[in-house]
Formats: structure tokens, sequence, C-alpha cells
């Protein structure tokens, strides 16, 4: 899988997520943009997991259908053409991150795909499922990981 570049204006790679995007702050979905995806683009998906979670890799929010000519998405604004997945609280929508009190900062993975075609992906899908299609069918990817502490 080729590399695509995933940024935001919000935070750098490896750096903390604002407090404005956690849960317990505005709970707004960060602003990103993204390199041009590769020929043959048809749809891109975006997901934001926490690895770090307690019970295990966390769903913060899931979107299928991008527009592949989109290059990003504003601040609490679901991707053009995008399709919104119940995340891990049931929501069809961001919620931003929220990780026990007095933890060591988690990591917060912004994965971006380019794909040939939409993905069809169960109702209630689990972060796995998520990655096991995604990562199959991709034909690009960037990551940008944000770190969040409360």
């Amino acid at each position: 899988m080729t590399a695509m570049e995933l940024r935001s204006t919000a935070f750098e790679d490896r750096e903390p997520v604002p407090a404005r995007y956690a849960r317990d702050g505005e709970n707004v979905s960060p602003p990103l943009d993204w390199s041009r995806p590769p020929p043959g683009t048809r749809s891109m998906a975006l997901l934001c997991e926490d690895p770090d979670a307690p019970s295990g890799t966390f769903l913060h929010w899931l979107v299928t259908d991008i527009d592949p000519t989109s290059p990003g998405v504003g601040a609490g604004e679901l991707p053009d053409g995008g399709k919104a997945h119940p995340n891990g609280f049931g929501d069809r929508r961001w919620d931003g991150p929220e990780p026990p009190q007095g933890e060591p900062a988690h990591r917060y993975l912004f994965r971006l795909y380019a794909l040939p075609e939409g993905v069809s992906l169960p109702e209630k899908v689990t972060v796995a499922d998520a990655r096991r299609v995604l990562d199959t069918e991709g034909l690009a990817t960037g990551t940008l990981t944000g770190l969040y502490q409360r």
C-alpha cells in the first residue's frame, strides 16, 4: 500500500490533541487535510482509534464513502459524502478522547484509506473488522497520531 499524507492544523503528529476535541471538551472533530489519493481511488475512509484503551482498542470515529476529490475536513464536520458508522460509544459521529484520569497519555490514531470502491461493513463494526477490510482493500493510507491525557 502506498503512503498518503494526513495532517491537522490543530496538532502535529505525535503531539497532544487540544482539549477542545476531547469528549469532556467541546467534543468536535479536529480539522484534517490530506494529500491527493492515488489514481483509481473511488472512495475513502477515515477512522480514529485508541489502542491504549483499558478494554482494548476503542473506536472513536469511522467514516466511509468519503468523496475522493475532497482535500480534507473542517473541525466539527463530516467529510464530503461521508457516512458515519457507530463508534465505541454507540454514536454515529466523532466522540473524542476520554481516557481514564491519571493514566499516561493515550495514542489516538487517525487513519485515512484510499479505496478502489466503497466498502461494506457490518452495522456494529469493530475496529478489528474495519481495519481488516480497509487494510486489505486499501490502495493507500496515511496516519496521524495525537496524544491525550486527563
